[in-house]
């Protein structure tokens, strides 16, 4: 009897549930990065990121387990690229890092406002990493969400803040970490590379977090808790939409992201983005609409 007689059906398609979810998961990443912004203050960044790798990854291996009885754990860590795997996994750490210090030091709003280049960023590393073909209005795309992104941090109008670069870093740093994910499915499975990305980063964190340990307090522990649960939730309702509906369906509604971000902002911390940061982050929004609009096309026409 063969391995796929014993998993069960799919799910049938169900896209209002499924976009419910990822605006519930995108409101869940405001309020986790919203609350760790304020922990950032009181418990240092390896501690915050140390507990939240512990919790995910217990949930990633019982979710891992559930869905592959089949499988062990060993079967499932054989990778034909472990070094990629382990490059990947390490640099989502990093750039969790540098977004959370970003956080820190910038409001939310502002930080995701330039994060959203991100997909910009993919479609540019996807030639050179991916050997991908980009054609000249997925080019243009890019190069106009880049103007959004000069939109947002002004350099020559106002002091390019030290925040700023560690934003932009964090937001090269995702995009790239998205093309190895990519570059990661054409020699191992999806459930391969999630269980890489829970252990290296349990790994990397464990070697770093007890170091900065700093026992919390009740309301250090309740949001460090807040954290950790608000991340599982978010990744679990990814994962259940991404079931529910087609991915190209759901990617649009990831920038409601940039939306929660602002009213979290404000409702936590009264921050509300200046008229440049608000037209910079449509230009980059609408940018990387339209790239995802032509990627859509391309698909279709191959």
């Amino acid at each position: 009897m063969s391995t796929q007689s014993s998993q069960p059906p799919p799910p049938p398609a169900q896209p209002a549930l499924a976009i419910g979810l990822v605006l519930a998961a995108m409101f869940a990443f405001a309020v986790m990065d919203g609350t760790a912004k304020i922990l950032s203050q009181t418990l240092p960044i390896p501690q915050i990121m140390w507990v939240r790798n512990i919790v995910f990854t217990l949930l990633a291996i019982a979710l891992l387990r559930g869905q592959n009885r089949t499988h062990s754990l060993l079967a499932l860590a054989r990778s034909g690229r472990p070094k990629l795997q382990f490059a990947r996994g390490l640099l989502l750490i990093l750039e969790s890092a540098v977004f959370m210090l970003a956080f820190s030091l910038m409001p939310l709003a502002d930080v995701h406002a330039i994060a959203a280049v991100a997909p910009l960023l993919v479609v540019a590393l996807s030639v050179p990493i991916l050997g991908e073909v980009v054609g000249p209005r997925r080019w243009a795309a890019v190069l106009i969400g880049f103007i959004g992104v000069l939109m947002i941090v002004r350099p020559g109008l106002v002091t390019l803040q030290p925040a700023v670069l560690v934003a932009i870093l964090g937001a090269a740093m995702w995009g790239l970490y998205q093309v190895l994910v990519r570059l990661c499915a054409r020699t191992d499975r999806a459930e391969t590379t999630s269980l890489w990305t829970a252990l290296v980063g349990l790994g990397a964190t464990t070697l770093v977090g007890p170091a900065f340990w700093i026992w919390p307090d009740a309301q250090g522990w309740a949001m460090l808790a807040a954290i950790a649960l608000l991340g599982a939730f978010a990744h679990i309702a990814l994962i259940r939409a991404l079931g529910l509906s087609q991915p190209s369906l759901l990617q649009p509604y990831n920038y409601s992201l940039f939306v929660w971000a602002i009213v979290v902002g404000y409702l936590l911390f009264g921050d509300v983005p200046d008229g440049w940061t608000l037209a910079g982050a449509a230009v980059v929004i609408a940018s990387g609409l339209y790239a995802w609009h032509r990627e859509r096309v391309r698909a279709q026409a191959a």
